[in-house]
């Protein structure tokens, strides 16, 4: 069976994904409706909004999915496929790092560039599409990023209500910047946003390789590292938050040890130096 982990860290880990992955697709709508409303083109918002909807859409759909396909699996096979969906999520994870370090300088005059586009082409298509694939790529890399921690929780429950709370808290903080009425420092928010998420990256890479040892395609490096179990007890608040948020289990592998570290150091150095050298466009 895979690993499952605590209560109290899964909801804190899929609140951190929902809130960041929520406020980046809100930041996304919210500069393209303000720039359509700017140019006194309120009609255009409508399109915009359809755009939006068939991307919640869809990401449901492929949430939905996953789900099942995952339910009617074999042991192996779906250790296998909760391990693929682990290494997906912490390769979207580690995109969305880069990609948000090198294009947040110039993210609001891209997307209004492309938006004078659209409305140049006098079609109500071309802002649909556009506000579609802005809003599924950052829905679709929190689907996945969801369903590959949520397969390891004890309460999935528990773990969704913390990612629907992350989104709403998300949705509201991008409404009102929206507005004019709150400022945000969105470089460092995104900065401890994204090493927080490195964190809980880190644990699932390692949990990706649990998976694949379980289902028998690794067979080296699985001598234990080291005994955490006086840290990490089970029944615990503080286990709960050690497992779920950072993703150490009580006695971690060596292997699973060295590509937890191979992946926190770099990618937590990455993102500590973004927050001081790369303003957020906001």
């Amino acid at each position: 069976m895979g690993r499952e982990i605590g209560v109290g860290g899964m909801v804190l880990a899929t609140f951190v994904i929902g809130l960041r992955e929520g406020l980046e697709a809100s930041l996304i709508v919210g500069i393209i409706a303000a720039f359509l409303t700017r140019n006194g083109d309120r009609k255009s918002i409508r399109s915009m909004w359809i755009g939006v909807g068939a991307a919640i859409i869809v990401c449901i759909g492929v949430g939905a999915g996953l789900e099942l396909a995952g339910r009617r699996l074999p042991f192996k096979q779906r250790e296998i496929l909760e391990g693929v969906l682990t290494v997906i999520a912490v390769a979207g994870v580690t995109y969305m790092i880069v990609w948000m370090r090198r294009h947040s300088r110039t993210l609001r005059s891209d997307l209004e560039a492309k938006a004078w586009v659209a409305l140049g082409s006098r079609s109500g298509t071309a802002l649909v599409v556009m506000a579609f694939l802005a809003v599924v790529r950052e829905g679709l890399e929190t689907v996945i990023f969801l369903t590959a921690s949520l397969k390891q929780a004890t309460s999935a429950a528990a773990g969704a209500v913390g990612a629907v709370a992350g989104v709403v808290v998300a949705i509201g903080i991008g409404y009102a910047m929206y507005r004019g009425g709150v400022k945000v420092n969105l470089r460092k928010f995104f900065g401890v946003t994204g090493l927080l998420l490195v964190l809980v990256a880190a644990g699932l890479v390692s949990t990706a390789l649990h998976e694949f040892t379980e289902a028998g395609l690794i067979g080296f490096g699985t001598t234990p590292a080291v005994d955490l179990a006086w840290l990490v007890r089970p029944g615990t608040i503080r286990a709960a938050l050690v497992t779920g948020f950072l993703g150490i289990q009580p006695v971690p592998t060596v292997l699973e040890s060295l590509a937890w570290l191979a992946f926190l150091i770099p990618m937590g150095w990455y993102v500590a130096t973004s927050m001081r050298t790369r303003p957020l466009a906001s």
